[in-house]
């Protein structure tokens, strides 16, 4: 069990100008905020770069975030600030001419994200995820889990917006039969 203050008084904290809660909050979140980074993307630099960026903007917003009334948690808050700037930088160096290398294989162990939705929605959904073609489990968990759009999914991923939507209809296409 973990022992202090919740991830959203630390931001509160924060708000306040709090260094201590932020160095906490940083020690909690930072381990699994990396690991889902790099599972998008196999660019060290350019994670450390996300990394940096996202823990200033958290320093920087945590006002917006602890005088919101907000329903989400601040560790969504956390992802959701990092996921966007992952796709910013992933923007800024397309339009640069230089590709961020991603991850090309699955991962021996599952994702978090992956176990959680597999608890949620039971053995029949699992199955039925390990079933469908890596391009259309990393539509699903860029668009259902992290909720980015299909630009977004496009600019993560690398590839056109159409492909998106291909993958994510023949991925619901699949999950519908294979649920029947």
């Amino acid at each position: 069990m973990r022992q202090g203050p919740d991830e959203e008084h630390l931001v509160r904290r924060i708000a306040e100008g709090d260094r201590r809660a932020f160095d906490e909050l940083y020690q909690r979140t930072s381990p699994w905020l990396l690991a889902r980074l790099r599972r998008r993307c196999a660019d060290d630099e350019l994670v450390a770069d996300v990394m940096q960026e996202t823990y200033l903007a958290v320093w920087r917003a945590a006002g917006s975030f602890a005088g919101s009334a907000t329903s989400g948690s601040a560790a969504g808050w956390l992802w959701t600030i990092a996921a966007h700037r992952l796709v910013d930088e992933f923007r800024r160096r397309a339009r640069a001419g230089q590709v961020p290398s991603l991850p090309l294989g699955e991962t021996i162990a599952p994702a978090a994200e992956d176990e959680v939705l597999a608890g949620l929605v039971g053995h029949e959904m699992e199955q039925a995820l390990r079933e469908l073609p890596a391009e259309a489990r990393q539509v699903l968990r860029a668009m259902v889990l992290d909720g980015f759009s299909v630009r977004e999914t496009s600019v993560l991923l690398a590839v056109p917006e159409n492909t998106v939507k291909s993958r994510a209809r023949r991925a619901r296409i699949a999950l519908r039969k294979a649920l029947s």
